[in-house]
């Protein structure tokens, strides 16, 4: 699965602690969701969209293969 965090942070100019904060999980849990190491649950994603104001499909974009 795809994400476009990265680039949301960067519209915001936040950083990953910032965010994780927010979502109250830790900044290596953003870091490895950026990278595509870690697939965050339906909540976490959520949560995360929900901080962004944007709807799900917007931030996370499922790939061939997912």
């Amino acid at each position: 699965m795809k994400n476009t965090i990265r680039v949301e942070r960067a519209i915001k100019d936040i950083t990953q602690a910032t965010l994780a904060e927010a979502v109250q999980v830790s900044r290596q849990t953003i870091n490895a969701i950026e990278a595509n190491k870690y697939v965050p649950s339906t909540v976490l994603a959520l949560k995360i969209a929900q901080y962004f104001g944007k709807p799900l499909e917007s931030i996370f974009e499922l790939e061939e293969g997912d």
